[in-house]
């Protein structure tokens, strides 16, 4: 009996063997699209084209030389809501990945029975009877055409595509921190600047109201100065909110509440330095640390390799199937000789007949891998412009600054000279008014670009792909898996 049974396994494995290399449907092959070999903006102010150096990359906080920044980049990537969804994301392609490479394996199922029964005594004999059956049932599907490897495939590649999905919620969520940070020490700054110019402005309507009483200024310069102050008091509320929305944003960022940070940033601080240096390396390292260039690229992997699944159904499906088990009519005969049961035997099934829906569905997959293809292209043209603009906005910022710190010190010195020829009689009120509110403007424009050189820097290392292999941040074995 069983002679049979494993001669009948062997030309089985034999078949398998013979059509186990040949999956059918297109072999991916990694599309490598040619890039410039430089960046067209002009590196000046601090850019280099110098190979990043891989930890500076990957620890980019780390360049502002802030504690309080880098401690809230650990928090939130312990905390934040967006990364542990993704994180769960990452799990559940895995498990989908060992439920694709389950259908290589047979499938055993066991199953036992007892039932009592009894005839109906007017249509048949009366009788009352046992029967009792334990056994073992075993399906296996032959993967001769390839269909189950290639649907592994797409598994596979599934799976590092939401690996990257990760990396990108990472270096998002880094990159977000970063923002919200210096946006609220930005406020801090400027709150400072103008609290200092309503002390100035507040001794200036004092004296104008002086002079005014003595009958040295007329009423026109006393309402002058008052509006000039409460203009600038005005200001005040709204650098309050914005500051108070950033650190509320920080707080979410963290998987916090709103309000939970406000004593990291109760000490006003200064917004972040930049670096002297910053290495920009070409084009084709920039896209390499790309996880969504990465995660475009296993999409239309994922994608080649499901037009081999389709085509698979177009040919015969080759399963084995068989039963062995043990039937009686009591339990004391159960496990005796006679109570052997079996069966064993291929099956065949093939679609003969569908109106061609099988080869539609082939047409289908190919359509969406040539999709897949145009957004693969798409994504590394998008990523080439968000470097450029980065690298233009950071540099043309740092230019507009020298230009806003050199109108501020002249507004400064303006301030004070016109203030002492207005205590000296020799000037109008109308000058130093002017040159309080120049002051003021520049001293806020100055800070705000501060802000914009440092956000544009953030802005620049998420673009080339920086922080999401860094040590520091606990990230999983996993997590940390290079794009191949």
């Amino acid at each position: 009996m069983f002679s049979g049974f494993f001669e009948l396994l062997l030309v089985l494995f034999m078949l398998t063997d013979l059509f186990g290399c040949a999956s059918v449907g297109p072999d991916y092959v990694r599309q490598e699209l040619e890039v410039s070999g430089k960046w067209h903006t002009d590196l000046k102010n601090g850019l280099t084209a110098k190979k990043a150096d891989t930890r500076t990359l990957a620890e980019w906080w780390n360049t502002f030389n802030d504690p309080v920044l880098s401690d809230l980049i650990l928090c939130a990537v312990k905390g934040n809501l967006d990364l542990k969804e993704a994180r769960a994301r990452v799990r559940e392609a895995r498990a989908n990945r060992g439920i694709s490479r389950s259908a290589l394996f047979p499938v055993i199922n066991s199953s036992g029975k007892a039932t009592k029964t009894r005839s109906s005594g007017n249509s048949g004999s009366g009788t009352e009877g046992e029967l009792y059956a334990l056994g073992f049932d075993a399906g296996w599907e032959l993967d001769v055409f390839g269909g189950v490897r290639r649907s592994i495939e797409v598994a596979e590649a599934e799976l590092q595509s939401t690996d990257a999905d990760l990396r990108n919620v990472i270096i998002s969520l880094l990159a977000e921190v970063a923002l919200n940070y210096v946006d609220a020490r930005s406020y801090q700054t400027r709150m400072v600047l103008t609290d200092s110019n309503i002390k100035t402005q507040e001794e200036t309507y004092k004296l104008v109201q002086l002079r005014f009483q003595a009958g040295l200024s007329d009423d026109l310069e006393l309402q002058q100065a008052w509006y000039n102050l409460a203009n600038t008091r005005s200001q005040m509320p709204t650098l309050r909110t914005g500051f108070r929305e950033a650190n509320n944003r920080l707080a979410v960022l963290l998987g916090e509440q709103p309000g939970a940070v406000l004593k990291q940033l109760e000490v006003t601080k200064p917004i972040p330095v930049v670096p002297l240096e910053v290495a920009v390396s070409i084009p084709a390292d920039a896209l390499r640390h790309r996880p969504d260039v990465y995660q475009a690229e296993r999409n239309l992997a994922a994608q080649t390799a499901k037009i081999g699944v389709a085509t698979a159904e177009l040919y015969p499906k080759l399963s084995l199937a068989g039963s062995i088990g043990l039937d009686a009519l009591s339990t004391g005969n159960l496990f005796s000789k006679g109570s052997r049961t079996y069966s064993i035997g291929p099956e065949v099934t093939w679609t003969i007949f569908d109106a061609g829906a099988i080869r539609r569905n082939i047409d289908i997959q190919s359509a969406l891998q040539e999709q897949k293809l145009f957004q693969y292209e798409s994504v590394i043209l998008t990523a080439l412009e968000e470097v450029e603009n980065a690298l233009v906005a950071f540099d043309q910022e740092q230019v507009s600054r020298e230009s806003l710190k050199e109108a501020a010190q002249a507004a400064r010195e303006a301030a004070h000279l016109s203030q002492v020829k207005f205590n000296a009689g020799l000037m109008g009120f109308s000058d130093v008014l002017e040159t309080q509110r120049s002051l003021l403007s520049f001293e806020d424009q100055l800070a705000q670009s501060e802000n914009a050189v440092a956000s544009d820097l953030i802005r620049l290392y998420k673009a080339l792909g920086g922080g999401w292999t860094s040590n520091a941040l606990g990230i999983t074995k996993e997590d940390k898996k290079e794009p191949e």
